[in-house]
């Protein structure tokens, strides 16, 4: 009777137990039944890797089929004696898809230190035997043993470590011809630089997931190497344009150094600078401008839009404006003052004939070889009205101007027609432009010559004569000056103007002139066979932002990889490629605060600036009168 309790209590015990054992067999259904709904949920859904992965997968012997695109892994198995830093750059430029795979596996130098002791016995034995045979000498074993023994000093002193190395590359093309053919150059290339390479066989697949961004090397072809010829191995080379001398034209956005560069210790100074409206081409310019100040050179400017006015005021330059109605005038009729005996009087007369002919065809459109014939003598007659003629010292003289190029004219027989169309800029509506003696101030460090004021038919006439009027001071006294066109495609669309443009630009750098040609009108200018021409002699370019229409003229000009022409079409403001000589490098122009003030282009910033200059001088004037 005293164990009745007890057997009440076990069976309550297993009562409980059953009841525990239910509920959990039921919630393990239903967890089962709620992954069965989820999993039935997921295989109506698009994950990520449905998107990414191909649709297909075929694996052949030496090469694997991902989708309708064909891939191939070439791996390294040799290396000559010496490679040079950035030795797989050649390879990673190429204008190609590939994944790249680099393995480094360290090892214990003392297993290493072992092993080239034995190979030091072997050397050393074999160079002596072959002393007592009275063998010729071997260079090759000489120079491995001096090699390993080198080897072994820096390892034993910490200098340098071992690693077994291993580099592949998966390279994507279209089509097996095209694989076929990618695969040889790549080869091609290695073999150049004395390094052995092959393709997989029967490793397709381990070679392609040994390229992938999963960290397994498969193929497992690796070659000894200490840690001098691994660090030159590193695959991420950028362009280095910095020098000890120049000024800074932005940063690298390679690597964020420095672009530092003295355009005149090139070739030739001169410079072309191509972007679309907006990008940050004049600020690119002015800037350049105003810190080639401050290295002491000369800059002369033609400004078509007044955009460098601001600049002139904040450095003290000289601003001259050029238009119909200003005070201020540039004859077309000046010579340049010789240096010494280096040209002769004859020659420069001759000379500014020509030039002055390549002024009338812009004014008057196109001259038949009859009005071409009048035109060259009547402006040596010009001339010699004023006893200006081969004997002549032109220290003294005193220029014509246009009214008196009229004079002769009207004197000479068949030139009726090309009297009357120069009277329009004689006592006509543009007398005021060419009529008259120069009387612009040139002794300053910075010479601004705007032309926005003019008209349009006007303004290729006005620049033409500027730069001629530039060239003759240029050639009358060396010094180092800069000569900024801006809106050059102005002077592209006259084969004259463009053709005494490319004169220039191929002979300035003999009287130490580098000449900036700045333009937005891409297509007209490099369509242009001068324009071209211009851009061959210009050892610094600057490439902006681009516009989808002129890019590909770009490309094609400046070869360029697909990825550098993306590179333009995506750029933000002040950001592109800076050429320099045989070198270029992805810039980003950068000013400081106080520059970025004087340079801006910005009419927003210029109304803030403007109208913070006016509330100092209210501020100013109000003091004053208390």
């Amino acid at each position: 009777m005293p164990f009745k309790p007890i057997k009440t209590q076990n069976s309550a015990v297993k009562v409980d137990k059953k009841e525990k054992g239910r509920e959990k067999k039921k919630q393990i259904e239903e967890e089962l039944i709620s992954l069965e709904e989820e999993r039935t949920y997921r295989e109506g859904t698009v994950a990520i890797r449905d998107l990414i992965a191909p649709s297909a997968l075929r694996i052949e012997s030496n090469f694997i089929q991902l989708g309708e695109v064909f891939l191939r892994t070439i791996f390294v198995i040799n290396y000559p004696r010496y490679i040079s830093v950035g030795w797989s750059a050649p390879v990673l430029n190429m204008n190609v898809t590939m994944d790249i795979g680099m393995f480094f596996y360290p090892i214990n130098s003392a297993v290493i230190l072992k092993q080239l002791k034995k190979k030091v016995g072997t050397l050393e034995a074999q160079i002596s035997s072959d002393a007592e045979k009275g063998a010729p000498r071997d260079p090759i074993r000489e120079t491995a043993l001096r090699d390993i023994e080198q080897l072994r000093d820096d390892l034993t002193q910490g200098i340098e470590h071992f690693f077994q190395f291993a580099f592949y590359a998966t390279i994507y093309a279209k089509n097996l011809d095209d694989l076929e053919k990618l695969s040889e150059d790549i080869e091609n290339v290695f073999g150049s630089k004395l390094i052995y390479s092959k393709s997989v066989f029967f490793q397709a697949e381990q070679g392609f997931t040994s390229t992938l961004p999963l960290g397994m090397d498969d193929l497992m072809v690796s070659f000894n190497m200490n840690s001098s010829p691994i660090a030159a191995s590193f695959p991420f080379i950028s362009s280095e344009l910095s020098s000890d001398d120049g000024i800074l034209y932005g940063i690298n956005r390679h690597n964020n150094s420095l672009i530092l560069f003295d355009r005149f210790s090139l070739q030739n100074a001169n410079m072309v600078v191509f972007a679309t409206s907006g990008a940050g081409k004049s600020y690119a310019v002015k800037l350049e401008v105003l810190r080639s100040l401050m290295m002491g050179t000369d800059v002369i400017i033609i400004d078509p839009e007044m955009e460098y006015i601001h600049l002139s005021e904040a450095v003290g330059g000289t601003y001259v404006n050029i238009s119909l109605a200003s005070e201020s005038k540039v004859n077309p009729f000046d010579l340049p003052r010789p240096v010494g005996t280096q040209i002769s009087t004859e020659d420069v007369i001759r000379s500014a004939v020509i030039t002055l002919k390549g002024l009338v065809r812009i004014m008057f459109g196109t001259l038949t070889p009859q009005e071409d014939s009048i035109v060259d003598r009547a402006l040596l007659e010009t001339y010699a009205k004023k006893d200006i003629t081969p004997s002549t010292d032109l220290a003294t003289v005193e220029a014509p101007i246009m009214q008196d190029f009229l004079d002769v004219l009207e004197g000479m027989e068949g030139a009726e027609t090309l009297v009357v169309k120069l009277q329009k800029y004689t006592s006509g509506t543009f007398s005021g432009l060419f009529n008259s003696p120069t009387n612009v101030n040139m002794n300053n460090q910075l010479v601004i010559f705007s032309v926005r004021d003019l008209e349009d038919e006007l303004r290729p006439m006005a620049i033409y004569t500027l730069i001629n009027y530039v060239w003759n001071i240029v050639r009358s006294e060396r010094k180092k000056r800069l000569l900024v066109i801006d809106e050059a495609w102005w002077l592209m669309t006259h084969e004259d103007s463009a053709k005494f443009i490319y004169a220039l630009v191929k002979r300035c750098r003999k009287y130490y002139l580098g000449v900036t040609t700045i333009t937005q009108d891409v297509n007209d200018f490099l369509r242009s066979p001068y324009g071209q021409a211009i851009v061959t002699n210009s050892s610094v370019q600057l490439l902006l932002r681009q516009s989808p229409a002129a890019v590909d003229i770009i490309k094609k000009t400046f070869i360029l990889t697909e990825g550098e022409k993306y590179l333009l079409l995506e750029s933000a403001i002040g950001e592109g490629i800076f050429f320099a000589g045989n070198k270029h490098a992805a810039i980003k122009i950068v000013a400081s605060y106080t520059e970025d003030q004087i340079i801006t282009s910005d009419p927003k910033q210029l109304l803030e600036i403007e109208k913070a200059k006016k509330e100092f001088e209210d501020e100013m004037l109000q003091e004053g009168e208390s």
